[in-house]
């Protein structure tokens, strides 16, 4: 009887070490999946910016900036990594907006979420 009695004390022992071994696994997989909606949430924010950066242009006499306008649209954080690039046509104009997607690990890069968006001209 007391061997049985060690042998399952030993293995819940190893089952402690075993959930040590995959909480490193759990903590990654659930910063992968911060990081996947950091950057879901950047490139709505930058299809936000483009949208209001191109219906701005498209008046024939904004109030605004086109650019003021795309920043002002977008959360505050994101907004200042944000570039925008217009394209104008005859009858119609294009805005592209470029957010750095921000990284959840310091020192790792993401890239940029680009959006566009087209609207006709007034």
């Amino acid at each position: 009887m007391s061997e049985s009695t060690g042998t399952s004390r030993r293995d819940r022992g190893q089952v402690a070490i075993e959930y040590m071994g995959f909480i490193p696994l759990l903590l990654l997989v659930g910063l992968l999946a911060i990081q996947l909606g950091v950057a879901a949430y950047t490139a709505n924010q930058a299809g936000t910016g483009a949208r209001a950066a191109a219906r701005t242009a498209s008046h024939d006499m904004p109030l605004t900036l086109p650019e003021k306008a795309g920043r002002d649209a977008m959360s505050d954080w994101l907004a200042d990594d944000s570039l925008f690039i217009p394209s104008y046509g005859i009858d119609e104009v294009t805005y592209t907006a470029r957010v750095k997607i921000p990284s959840v690990v310091p020192g790792l890069s993401w890239g940029y979420a680009n959006r566009s968006s087209t609207f006709p001209r007034e």
